[in-house]
């Protein structure tokens, strides 16, 4: 591609909070976002002055001006927010910032993303409201209120097409808690997870067990981004964007689950744009983090992406296979937003970056390619690779 971010931007340093249960912050959400910002300069070995951009994703609430001010940042020259709800624009703020500093717009941007649910409100549950308006007239009053309902109809219409057992799912959850119990971050480390109390745990909304489901809480995350130039600034092992791309098919959005293609994940046009800027095929993929609102959006999202066949899931999605360090394709090395943390997916980009690095807890041997899918049934959805220097 002659114009294409590949190359061009590398992640120079990453930063967390502590992950809470949700409501169970003991700041505020703009505090949390400083806190990560701070922590990812101080990870990037910069002074968090010396940012000039801010991209977010998701309806954040945490003002790039306001951020600006409280770290004294003299000349803000960036500030971008990514349209869609859920983790849909994980990896397309990603994209944002490096557009704008392959542009020239910035020079050092920061993606972040803060959740105070406990400040501002609970996701994931029905809406409690005395009328209701636009597509959730034509759902509500059959019950269809949560993401949880909404995003079942559709994992269940693919199961049903291909045949898929709900063991599969299972083993997406069994190896997100695997990868927590050596990640002293997650939430859920010290709380591991067998198919006996897989299986034990009550429905949500078949096919959805309690551990099929994300967490809700509270935290934050940033990743400061750089020109590539720079990526050998700090002593980490240099990681570069190889990829970055949003969008969504056909009718994608049409209103009261009205989409020709129902059974999706929403990366059908937007896999073979991310393959092609990164110049890497799915055989490439050392490790993969893919947002996981529920296990059944992993699964689409895998099968979409290339790393399985519609009709072959039962087959490749059993937990050895997707495991550090030895799986086939090593999924949610940190423990995802089912076992880590639910920053609305901005951990798994992390995470990712951490594999090229080589510092993650669940590090896969020789990672030069991790890839990452965010937000999958949502709409845009987007998709990142991140790629060590051999790559370029």
């Amino acid at each position: 591609m002659t114009r294409s971010l590949r190359g061009k931007v590398a992640v120079l340093g990453v930063g967390e909070t502590t992950y809470y249960k949700r409501g169970g912050a003991p700041e505020a959400e703009g505090k949390l976002a400083l806190q990560a910002i701070i922590a990812a300069c101080e990870d990037a070995g910069i002074s968090p002055k010396s940012v000039d951009g801010f991209a977010s994703f998701s309806n954040d609430q945490n003002d790039p001006s306001r951020l600006a001010a409280a770290l004294g940042i003299k000349d803000l020259r960036f500030a971008n927010m990514q349209w869609g709800g859920g983790g849909g624009g994980g990896s397309g703020a990603v994209g944002n910032a490096a557009a704008a500093i392959a542009t020239g717009m910035a020079e050092c941007v920061v993606v972040f993303r803060a959740l105070a649910q406990g400040q501002f409100g609970r996701f994931g549950q029905g809406p409690r409201r005395n009328a209701i308006f636009g597509d959730m007239a034509f759902t509500a009053p059959y019950g269809l209120m949560s993401p949880a309902q909404m995003f079942a109809m559709r994992v269940t219409r693919f199961m049903h097409d291909h045949g898929v057992d709900t063991a599969a799912l299972r083993a997406i959850s069994l190896a997100s808690y695997h990868h927590a119990q050596n990640n002293p971050r997650a939430v859920m480390h010290g709380r591991p997870l067998d198919e006996e109390k897989y299986d034990a745990s009550r429905w949500i909304v078949e096919p959805f067990r309690l551990y099929d489901c994300c967490q809700e809480n509270d935290g934050a995350a940033a990743m400061v981004l750089v020109p590539a130039e720079r990526a050998k600034e700090t002593n980490h092992r240099p990681t570069y964007l190889l990829s970055a791309v949003s969008g969504s098919h056909y009718r994608a959005g049409a209103s009261a689950h009205n989409t020709p293609d129902y059974a999706t994940s929403c990366f059908k046009t937007v896999a073979p744009r991310l393959y092609e800027m990164a110049g890497v095929k799915p055989a490439d993929v050392d490790v993969l983090q893919s947002y996981e609102n529920f296990t059944g959006g992993v699964l689409m999202s895998m099968v979409e992406h290339g790393f399985c066949e519609p009709d072959a899931c039962n087959e490749f999605f059993v937990k050895e296979n997707l495991i550090a360090p030895t799986g086939k394709l090593p999924t949610n090395t940190s423990g995802g937003n089912l076992a880590e943390c639910y920053m609305h997916g901005l951990g798994l980009n992390i995470e990712a970056v951490r594999q090229i690095r080589g510092d993650s807890t669940n590090q896969v041997p020789d990672a030069d390619v991790a890839l990452v899918g965010s937000g999958p049934m949502v709409t845009p959805v987007s998709s990142s690779i991140f790629g060590s220097e051999a790559t370029l």
